[in-house]
């Protein structure tokens, strides 16, 4: 926690076809080192980036309360899951301890309509994009992953790069930030890692990685600014949605 507070103060089975292709692409994309603006920008996706419909949507859609669905579904399935383990089918199969069954394509509905931007994030996002910085997600998320995409379209922004179900480890193992910076090739220094769980932050943190424990898209701003990110424009940077209404 001291670790933070310097951080803070002073320094502020196989995957289905379609998140092959797009872990392929991740793959060729990542540019090199010569051509790199350092540091790199780590992001967790579910409630840093996009709200995470699991704690209100998901109980509702099993009619049941969390603490229920908590006491109900199988321990491990989901973890499973996010590390590419198994598939969906499995995960149908698996998610209740008492394998009953349930309507699959209804709970990817009810997940794809709670999907949105945290509020004030994406126009962060877009102001690190035109300042052209390297962005890559760093998530704990099974392939569903693309469904978020298809509706928010994230990749303007960032890369999918270190997807738990692409790298096949999850935070907050050692290992997980160890093949992040193996991928990368570059010094755990020169890369800044947001999440909303202060565990992942620490160990990114244990790892010689700058963490910063995102609280909501204002706090973030100020924080990436103490660290001497750029997260302004200049008045010929900016398009006609991020001007003022002065009228």
């Amino acid at each position: 926690m001291a670790l933070l507070l310097r951080y803070t103060v002073f320094i502020p089975p196989k995957p289905n076809s379609k998140s092959v292709r797009m872990s392929q692409s991740i793959t060729s994309s990542l540019p090199s080192s010569e051509k790199r603006k350092l540091p790199i920008l780590l992001f967790d996706v579910m409630d840093t980036i996009v709200r995470d419909p699991f704690y209100q949507d998901v109980p509702a859609f099993f009619r049941m309360p969390m603490k229920e669905l908590i006491e109900c579904k199988h321990p491990t399935a989901w973890i499973d899951f996010e590390l590419g383990l198994i598939n969906e089918t499995d995960l149908a199969r698996k998610f209740f301890k008492d394998g009953r069954t349930f309507d699959l394509e209804g709970l990817k509905e009810c997940m794809r309509r709670g999907y949105s931007y945290t509020d004030g994030v994406e126009t962060l996002l877009r102001r690190l994009k035109q300042n052209n910085y390297e962005m890559h997600a760093f998530t704990n998320y099974p392939s569903w992953y693309t469904i978020i995409e298809d509706k928010l379209k994230i990749s303007k922004y960032l890369s999918w790069t270190f997807c738990s179900c692409i790298i096949g480890k999850r935070k907050p193992a050692v290992d997980s930030y160890l093949e992040v910076l193996r991928r990368l090739k570059v010094e755990p220094s020169n890369c800044i890692f947001i999440d909303d769980r202060m565990l992942n932050v620490e160990a990114a943190m244990n790892a010689g990685i700058v963490g910063l424990h995102f609280k909501d898209a204002a706090s973030l701003e100020q924080d990436l600014s103490s660290l001497g990110i750029e997260t302004s424009l200049s008045t010929d940077d900016y398009k006609d949605e991020d001007l003022p209404n002065l009228t």
